[in-house]
């Protein structure tokens, strides 16, 4: 149960259904909008939130998936169950164009892995096109929305003799033509013109008698008339018929291609449907991206456990230049409500954001009641509640004669007659609009029996018995507004467990109210409320500043304690390296003392069996010396040579001027300058120009440049295959995803091949976005002098995302 029927304007979600039909691709996605209901189905809550999770990576990470022709074909498939009524192409076309969109989204799905998008899979299951139907709407309907030639052989043959009777009649009244500008009669500037669907020459009116003809027009000045000449009667009269035959046998193919089409009507009302279902998510998912929100916990019972939670109308009106160049920003909330504390009473100043709080909390558990991703850390948790009440604002009326404080009493009613345990509900200033000690004492009576009732619920009041209440009352928790009760500023963020103060006192003396006024206000309030609300203010600051010095002490501690483990790890790996260098010393010293002691014995015991020969003595005592020098001599400490700068590149001090090799200043790109423009210098850098200031270039060598781009083998040149390149082009490009030099060199070649071929028309596909490709490839078409204009697609084809070029 809602109430009052007003929810949705109150709380804002009219606002937010408006967006979403903007995110929308059709009418299709906007009649689901319309659809959107709130439920308490937890399961199936759970569904439409990870379908709208999965469609969010898809926009993020997936550029594949078709983002266009999503166009509402229901009408169509409506007119096609009349027996023997007829299609038309244009009915056709985008039937064509819906359905190949739809077997791209199938084809998409098909092609992931497993366990990828397992929701938005289980929605297209029971959608199946059938081949055939599709081949067949390809073979008889071209790109451009027409029946092919190929559609039929009689087509075939009557559009060919068309074109040969036209070709005749052409030649005829050229002929004319030229013979009536030999006489004067026409001006050299006009040309043959139809008129009724038939060739005419323009005359002088004065020469009309002078070719003997039909009249079909005349200019607005009654100057010119449009003549069709007696020679050409017959060959006018023959494509006229040619062109009724044609019309009948194009009726003819397309009333087949419906009667083909009508046993499948329901599997293409099902795909149409699925169509609608994506672009309405697709919606949802781009709307959570724009509002930065994600998919929480969600529990089936009654619970509130939100972190970080953002008002999603507020934050999209921070997003806005003009609020981001002030500075503005939102302030999360952060909110418990559990079986232990079910009501939650909010107190504060005026204008210290109460209001906005209650909102956040009615609008984001309605959206998620309605299957929306929600702007909060996703590690938070929420619950289903049943019912949804709220008294926000008033419902007086004159019509009903209810006052303000009427319309209150009335929305209580209701809450006291639906309220349950599975009931949430929002009141906004709790017993005003009347006597207050009257207003208050009902308030606390209604409170009492709503917190019977089992229900959950936010209230926002200024009454002291209120406050009293909760902090006296199990399942009632008070919550304050936190203030700045030093320079009497609003910090607009909730604090749960004391209540807070409304700081009237302060804030009229910081407006200008008169001392001596504020003074005999706080002696007829009475020092018991004066007190309590100094006591209030004086917790708050004094909380402000310990909650500061906290943040000091913590980070000073974690600071010491971080120096402390590096003393520690360092002192341990000094003393490791010590015992280390002492083991090794001590092994080496052991070792030397060893082979010291062995050559001392063996230079006596060989003194002893020489006898004391004085130049064995000698040489004995040498090779001691030699040990000595060899064994206990330092060894030498090579430094590790110094590692080689990079290599800058070798400059040329001249001055830059056309055809200088330079490289811009800080980069390693290097170009050729192809003209100068004042203090600009117009460069190629591959095969991209761009224009850059004459103080951010630096002149290289020749050599330099050639090192840097090095030198490539000039393509041989080749012949043309006109017949394959035919065959193998299409007017429509994609350019979708690729950079800006990326696109242009798209372009050009796709641009050469449609000039070489002689194509009329052609369609670039370029994407909507921020419209920087869009202008990027149209400024550069503009060059062309073939090009005659340019315009974006019909809305339902594509739009501002693809532009149609004709050529002159």
């Amino acid at each position: 149960m809602l109430y009052p029927n007003t929810l949705e304007q109150k709380l804002g979600f009219d606002k937010i259904r408006e967006l979403l039909k903007q995110a929308c691709i059709s009418p299709l996605g906007q009649d689901y909008v319309d659809k959107i209901r709130f439920t308490d189905n937890h399961p199936l809550i759970d569904k439409l939130l990870k379908q709208t999770a999965e469609f969010k990576q898809i926009v993020q990470y997936e550029s594949e998936f078709p983002q266009s022709n999503y166009i509402d074909v229901r009408e169509q498939l409506t007119k096609a169950r009349i027996e023997g009524m007829a299609l038309t192409e244009e009915d056709f076309f985008e039937l064509k164009l819906a359905l190949k969109t739809v077997q791209a989204c199938l084809t998409f799905l098909a092609k992931r892995e497993e366990n990828q998008f397992p929701f938005l899979k289980e929605l297209a299951g029971p959608v199946a096109l059938d081949q055939n139907l599709l081949a067949s709407l390809d073979q008889i309907i071209d790109d451009r929305g027409h029946v092919r030639n190929s559609a039929s052989p009689e087509l075939a043959r009557i559009r060919k003799q068309i074109i040969s009777e036209q070709a005749n009649l052409r030649k005829q009244l050229d002929s004319i033509l030229r013979q009536a500008r030999q006489n004067g009669w026409i001006p050299d500037d006009l040309g043959l013109t139809v008129r009724g669907g038939r060739l005419v020459i323009p005359v002088a009116a004065e020469h009309k008698r002078k070719i003997k003809g039909f009249v079909h027009d005349e200019s607005n000045t009654g100057q010119t008339v449009y003549l069709e000449p007696a020679e050409v009667f017959d060959s006018n009269n023959e494509i006229r018929e040619l062109e009724y035959a044609e019309r009948r046998e194009i009726h003819r193919i397309l009333l087949a291609l419906t009667n083909q089409l009508r046993p499948h009507l329901e599997g293409l009302k099902r795909a149409i449907n699925f169509l609608a279902q994506i672009d309405f998510i697709r919606a949802k998912a781009r709307f959570a991206i724009q509002i930065e929100a994600g998919m929480p916990i969600v529990h089936n019972r009654p619970l509130v456990d939100w972190t970080n939670t953002r008002h999603p109308l507020l934050h999209l009106s921070f997003q806005k230049p003009e609020a981001k160049a002030e500075g503005k920003k939102v302030i999360p909330l952060s909110v418990r409500l559990d079986e232990k504390q079910r009501i939650l009473i909010i107190s504060g100043p005026n204008a210290g954001g109460k209001s906005i709080a209650l909102k956040t909390i009615g609008l984001v558990q309605y959206m998620l009641q309605c299957g929306m991703l929600i702007p909060m850390v996703e590690y938070s948790e929420m619950g289903v509640f049943q019912n949804l009440f709220i008294d926000i604002g008033d419902e007086q009326s004159l019509e009903n004669d209810l006052s303000t404080y009427s319309s209150h009493l009335t929305a209580m009613k209701q809450f006291l007659v639906g309220a349950n345990k599975r009931s949430l509900f929002l009141i906004d200033e709790f017993g005003t609009g009347t006597e207050p000690g009257l207003g208050g004492a009902i308030a606390e009576a209604i409170l009492e029996d709503l917190n019977k009732s089992g229900a959950y619920g936010v209230i926002n009041t200024h009454y002291t018995n209120l406050k009293v209440f909760a902090d006296k009352t199990a399942g009632l928790v008070n919550g304050a507004m936190r203030f700045d009760g030093e320079h009497l500023e609003p910090l607009y963020q909730l604090e749960i467990g004391r209540p807070g103060s409304s700081f009237a006192f302060e804030i009229a003396q910081k407006i200008g109210l008169p001392r001596p006024v504020i003074e005999r206000a706080k002696e007829k309030l009475g020092t018991q409320q004066v007190n309590f609300e100094k006591l209030i203010k004086e917790l708050d600051i004094e909380k402000k500043v310990f909650a500061e010095k906290n943040i000091e002490i913590g980070i000073n501690s974690r600071k010491a304690a971080q120096q402390l483990a590096e003393y520690t790890a360092l002192k341990t790996k000094l003393d490791n390296n010590q015992k280390q260098l002492l083991n090794d010393a001590k092994q080496k010293a052991k070792a030397l003392v060893q082979e010291a002691n062995q050559r001392i014995e063996n230079t006596i015991r060989e003194i002893r069996e020489t006898k004391a020969d004085k130049e064995m003595t000698r040489e004995i005592r040498q090779e001691l010396q030699q040990f000595e020098q060899k064994a206990l001599t330092p060894e030498v400490v090579i430094e590790p040579p110094k590692p080689k700068e990079k290599e800058e590149f070798e400059s040329d001090n001249g001055a830059i001027d056309v055809g200088s090799f330079v490289r811009i200043q800080g980069q390693t790109a290097v170009g050729q300058v192809l003209a100068m423009r004042g203090k600009d210098a117009e460069m190629s850098i591959g095969d991209l120009k761009s224009t850059i200031k004459l103080n951010r270039l630096e002149k290289v060598s020749k050599k330099v440049f050639k090192e840097a781009v090095g030198e490539t083998e000039k393509p041989r040149m080749k012949g043309i295959d006109m017949n394959e390149k035919m065959m193998n082009f299409s007017f429509n490009l994609d350019i979708r995803g690729l950079r800006g030099d990326e696109a242009i060199t798209e372009v050009d070649q796709f641009f050469d091949n449609a000039l070489m071929l002689g194509y009329p028309e052609l369609r670039i596909v370029h994407g909507k976005g921020d419209g920087i490709l869009r202008n990027l490839v149209r400024t550069h078409l503009r060059r062309y002098k073939q090009v005659g204009r340019m315009a974006d697609e019909h809305v339902e084809r594509g739009g501002a995302g693809v532009t149609v070029v004709t050529m002159k």
